[in-house]
């Protein structure tokens, strides 16, 4: 039987694009000397790709439907939050902590910022009711939102680490450094903190791994404004499989499994950075020799000091969000008897597999977000006046393949011609 997370379809438009891709323009740690830049894109990524093993590892003993639910929450969580921070981007953290200490000051703020974010949140119904709902009635003890809590202070100590050294001169280093340790502390009992603070580590050698991706800076022979990073293209792709999940009424597990899947799609690219299409389809035999590569190199850097130290599990589902069992991140798959099994395209994975028990997962459905992710960074860039002849012919290449794209379930038709 079909279960659906919607009553109603939630509408996609080219503001709700805008307002995920805006995190790639807001600078962080802007009143200190930093090593690179440091965008607010890359620290959601790095954040929920911490909440994501602390997520496994703190839902891995329940029932599946309680450990979705939680999936669920973690992820709506952070969205709704990251489209806080992006109206608040200007507040210092110990100025907005003060303002959360007042209860009426928060409020008012709270308000503020919902009701900026309403035009672009509230075409998508069920969810902009759940934002609402959580930043105005949520419990704040609840163990997604420590986990997500945890999440984020993690990613801001880490790019707290590389600032740190360069900022020597700075009196306030050593408060900031102590206030993390502290908060972090408060988290020891989430099941994976501990683990994720403890220097090389399997579960911090996979944050770590993870953070890196942020250094690696996409479409490198076209220079663009904003010069998006691996890391960030992640998180963008992951947001864009979540909200396409809720418009084709994607059961829970579906939709959970999408938004991981597009989270953890480039995650290789640490192993054999970020080749280009044409150079990956214009060289026989390359992208097998490729896909080789990247699996021992995951294989004997990430996965087995995992296992060794009991993190199967995790393993597991990483493995399976990026399709090594069948072949490709972009295979639509799922479970049958306990074995991970191809499914036969979309359309047969929503009419016959779009059930929490089956553990579903889209392909071609990625595959369209990490385009259309790729067509925002073109996009974005030509419209700030940075161009070059290989972002037009990319361009023009990925509205085609948007066009041409076979699920017009997802409306790609009218949510370009919005980009004309």
């Amino acid at each position: 039987m079909t279960t659906h997370m919607e009553t109603t379809a939630p509408v996609v438009r080219k503001s709700l694009l805008q307002l995920i891709f805006s995190g790639a323009y807001l600078l962080r740690w802007n009143d200190k000397l930093r090593p690179s830049e440091l965008t607010e894109l890359d620290k959601q990524a790095h954040k929920m790709l911490a909440a994501c093993i602390l997520w496994q590892e703190n839902s891995r003993s329940l029932p599946g439907t309680e450990q979705m639910d939680m999936g669920r929450e973690v992820i709506e969580g952070c969205l709704f939050d990251y489209f806080y921070r992006l109206v608040i981007t200007d507040i210092k953290p110990p100025v907005f902590y003060r303002i959360k200490e007042n209860p009426e000051h928060f409020r008012l703020l709270t308000e503020y910022v919902l009701g900026r974010l309403e035009p672009r949140l509230a075409p998508l119904g069920a969810f902009w009711e759940r934002c609402r709902d959580w930043h105005l009635t949520g419990e704040e003890g609840g163990l997604a939102r420590r986990i997500l809590a945890a999440a984020h202070l993690f990613a801001s100590r880490w790019e707290f680490s590389l600032i740190r050294p360069l900022n020597h001169f700075d009196d306030e280093m050593d408060d900031i450094a102590r206030s993390f340790e502290e908060r972090l502390d408060g988290f020891r009992d989430v099941r994976g903190v501990d683990a994720l603070l403890t220097p090389g580590s399997a579960l911090a050698r996979l944050a770590n791994h993870c953070g890196q991706l942020r250094f690696q800076i996409r479409w490198t022979q076209a220079p663009r404004i904003p010069a998006t990073s691996v890391l960030g293209h992640m998180f963008v792709v992951a947001a864009l499989a979540w909200f396409f999940s809720l418009s084709v009424g994607a059961c829970p597990a579906r939709a959970v499994n999408n938004f991981f899947c597009g989270l953890f799609h480039d995650l290789p690219e640490l192993l054999t950075r970020d080749i280009i299409s044409p150079v990956k389809q214009s060289v026989k035999m390359l992208p097998r020799i490729l896909k080789q590569y990247e699996e021992e190199e995951l294989e004997r850097r990430i996965f087995a000091p995992l296992r060794l130290e009991g993190f199967g599990a995790l393993v597991e589902r990483v493995s399976y969000y990026l399709g090594l069992e069948v072949g490709s991140e972009f295979q639509e798959s799922a479970r049958q008897g306990g074995r991970v099994v191809r499914v036969d395209g979309f359309r047969t994975l929503q009419e016959a597999w779009n059930a929490d028990a089956l553990d579903p997962k889209d392909g071609e459905m990625i595959k369209v977000c990490d385009w259309l992710a790729a067509f925002l960074e073109a996009h974005s860039s030509i419209r700030n006046g940075v161009s070059s002849p290989h972002l037009q012919e990319a361009l023009a290449r990925l509205k085609t393949r948007l066009l041409e794209c076979p699920l017009e379930c997802l409306g790609l038709g009218s949510l370009l011609a919005d980009f004309d």
